[in-house]
């Protein structure tokens, strides 16, 4: 998958989550979040929904960037990110969460290959074209 292709799709899916977070955390933690949930619990699981919405807008903007060390900052940011929240959906499953955590954890671990696959891709070529103006 093309790295543009992969931040455009990254970042909404960022974006989705972090409005679901922010807007309807029960229904995004339906079956995690009782129906009964306190209004400090909701406005805790609101605070989640500003960072997804930032590194949304990230993504977003690296879709189209050149091959930079800034650029290669954001692609190394999503693959250690992805790859941490597959991690952790692997424990909450073995620690009794959510089934549905089966499908995000896919998803997680889905973005986190593809994410070191362009970034590996992307990387050297940038390195060689760096190489190659030196000589």
């Amino acid at each position: 998958m093309r790295l543009n292709i992969l931040l455009s799709v990254a970042a909404v899916y960022m974006a989705v989550a972090g409005l679901g977070f922010i807007f309807a955390p029960q229904a995004v933690g339906n079956g995690a979040v009782p129906a009964d949930a306190s209004p400090a619990l909701i406005a805790y699981l609101r605070i989640f929904g500003s960072p997804f919405l930032g590194i949304a807008v990230l993504n977003w903007m690296a879709r189209n960037a050149e091959p930079s060390r800034a650029r290669d900052a954001v692609i190394l940011g999503n693959i250690v990110g992805f790859a941490a929240i597959t991690a952790l959906d692997v424990w909450g499953l073995f620690s009794g969460a959510r089934q549905l955590t089966k499908v995000f954890a896919l998803i997680h671990l889905l973005f986190a290959i593809a994410f070191i696959r362009a970034g590996r891709m992307s990387m050297s070529t940038r390195t060689s074209q760096t190489t190659e103006k030196k000589a």
